[in-house]
């Protein structure tokens, strides 16, 4: 049986963010993520997940200036110092709010810097988060991102991010597995989830096209949420999705696949 958790940042948005925790509780939820703590101090957002009973699950690292545009900047050569200040910084919050996972976006590809420079660039930045995770218990995600959705995000496909692993050498790097993205950028669900399911450390969800709740699209979500039971993978699966029309009335898939939360 899955276990999906609400992402707040595209859930029950009609609300402040701190509202969102007892929304999700009280559409059933116990499980939460979105995207980034850091606005928040983190004893504020402790007490959200306490008094509303929810676990957290996954953040983002510090991702550079997210409001201009910017997707991470992991992959940046110019902006290291910054990345591993903001590795120091996620691990606090992560230690306060209990989450033992942090994704790590690589961000865009910068004018200037050929792919390799950009690559040994990204594979250190990763050894060293990893390295700083390991030491307090914690995993590291590493995201694959559409170019549609993103043009020119530095890591689009399930392939490059198991070898961004295989090059960081770290046994707590794992894959963070966006369904959408994966069906946008390269398709073969499947056949990744049989072959790399013990590389993947996280799940999320959405249709194609349109990026809203499974049951909208293309994708066959009771199939793969069977493949996913079958994987052995015991994770929280993610609903990073834009609900239509609302937030509650997206949830109807779950009873009508036979789930609940």
């Amino acid at each position: 049986m899955p276990k999906f958790a609400a992402n707040l940042t595209m859930f029950f948005t009609e609300v402040p963010f701190m509202e969102r925790f007892a929304s999700a509780r009280g559409a059933g939820f116990s499980a939460i993520e979105y995207l980034f703590p850091y606005e928040f101090e983190a004893a504020e957002l402790k007490a959200q997940l306490g008094k509303n009973r929810l676990t957290q699950v996954l953040f983002n690292l510090p991702a550079g200036k997210w409001e201009e545009g910017e997707r991470g900047i992991a992959a940046n050569p110019e902006r290291v110092e910054e990345f591993r200040a903001g590795v120091a910084k996620a691990v606090v919050y992560a230690l306060e709010l209990g989450v033992g996972k942090l994704n790590c976006l690589a961000g865009k590809r910068i004018h200037g810097y050929d792919n390799e420079k950009q690559w040994s660039t990204l594979v250190g930045n990763v050894r060293y988060a990893a390295k700083v995770l390991q030491e307090k218990g914690l995993r590291l995600m590493v995201e694959p991102i559409n170019h549609f959705d993103i043009p020119g995000f530095f890591l689009n496909r399930t392939e490059q991010a198991l070898k961004l692993i295989d090059d960081a050498g770290m046994p707590n790097v794992f894959v963070q597995y966006d369904v959408y993205h994966a069906q946008r950028e390269e398709g073969d669900l499947t056949t990744t989830l049989r072959k790399h399911i013990d590389k993947i450390g996280h799940i999320q969800i959405a249709d194609n096209p349109g990026r809203h709740q499974p049951g909208t699209g293309e994708i066959n979500y009771p199939f793969i949420f069977k493949e996913i039971d079958a994987s052995g993978y015991r994770g929280h699966i993610g609903l990073e999705y834009v609900p239509i029309p609302d937030s509650k009335s997206s949830l109807a898939w779950i009873t009508e696949f036979g789930y609940k939360l």
